[in-house]
């Protein structure tokens, strides 16, 4: 048996049960991971809560998109894996069918790539989703390069820390935006060159002084909401490009009438596709092999508090990923 965590309705933490489950074989094509660690993502709450983009099946959904472990059995016509791999979950888009709180899973085998050597799988956890989804939205879509002046909204989650690493990977400059003045060293040490404190600073009028007066060259935005209009105000005009990758702020957010390029990005449009996977992986295991990339780790919960995690992860003060261990 495997335990699982399902819940029947949306609503608090408290709806997230463990349950016990026949372990499933890999069919043709798939590959089953006994789970190490689990990355716990703001998609996962919004789903738990009834927020869900899309139509989950209820009751008895699960929940999860990330996790890293080994290669405990392959179904037939596998190749290229191994009893015993250590692997990362690179797609789960059935994650309230199939989802990654759970101590197996049963994937299609290329839904996984190697985890990185030298990573342990706490911060293995906690790699795909953040850096993927910043590596997509910065380098496959915005096109950032050498120089560019990036802010980055939510800078002390997951993606922004993430973001701000791989700014200064390419040779970019990370300009980080945070509510609180408290989480200011932290991300100066994190590889900030400015950080903008919405509870003190003007938004605009600080990445103007950041960037010589130009504004910033790409915005990564992971809270939408009301305030995207001041945020299309930060950045250049006509070539700047303003893309959201999270809505955190469930409010309406206008149209933007600056002159500039809106990009809303989906991580799907490329954890779905090989070849931008094996783009990603390469970047990612890059950045690890050197040291630019290392992702940041708030607090490690076990499969049994995974009720206490959501609950941690909705108080919003983590810096960071939160991650489970199974």
């Amino acid at each position: 048996m495997s335990r699982v965590v399902v819940f029947d309705e949306t609503g608090t933490p408290e709806v997230l049960q463990i349950v016990d489950e026949p372990v499933g074989d890999p069919g043709p094509g798939e590959v089953r991971i006994k789970v190490e660690a689990v990355g716990i993502n703001r998609l996962d709450q919004m789903i738990r809560a009834g927020m869900s983009p899309r139509p989950i099946r209820l009751p008895h959904a699960r929940l999860g998109i990330e996790a890293t472990g080994t290669i405990d059995a392959l179904g037939s016509g596998v190749a290229g894996w191994a009893t015993g791999d250590a692997v990362i979950v690179t797609a789960v888009p059935d994650m309230d069918t199939n989802g990654t709180y759970a101590e197996h899973l049963v994937l299609p085998a290329d839904r996984v790539a190697a985890r990185p050597a030298g990573l342990d799988a706490i911060s293995a956890a906690a790699l795909w989703v953040a850096y993927s989804t910043a590596y997509g939205a910065l380098v496959e879509k915005a096109g950032m390069q050498p120089g560019d002046h990036v802010l980055i909204t939510a800078a002390s989650s997951g993606v922004g820390l993430a973001a701000i690493q791989i700014a200064n990977q390419i040779g970019a400059i990370p300009l980080a935006v945070t509510r609180s003045a408290a989480k200011e060293r932290t991300l100066l040490a994190a590889g900030a060159v400015a950080v903008i404190v919405t509870d003190r600073d003007d938004v605009v009028e600080a990445t103007h002084r950041h960037t010589n007066g130009i504004g910033a060259d790409i915005v990564l935005d992971s809270v939408m909401g009301p305030g995207l209009a001041e945020l299309a105000d930060a950045a250049k005009r006509f070539s700047g490009r303003l893309i959201t990758v999270g809505w955190l702020d469930p409010r309406p957010a206008p149209y933007p009438a600056s002159p500039i390029t809106m990009i809303r990005y989906m991580s799907f449009e490329h954890t779905l596709d090989p070849a931008a996977v094996h783009r990603i992986t390469a970047f990612l295991t890059a950045g690890i092999r050197t040291g630019a990339l290392r992702p940041v780790i708030d607090t490690v919960f076990t499969l049994d508090d995974i009720v206490a995690a959501h609950r941690y992860l909705e108080q919003g003060h983590h810096t960071g990923k939160i991650v489970v261990t199974v």
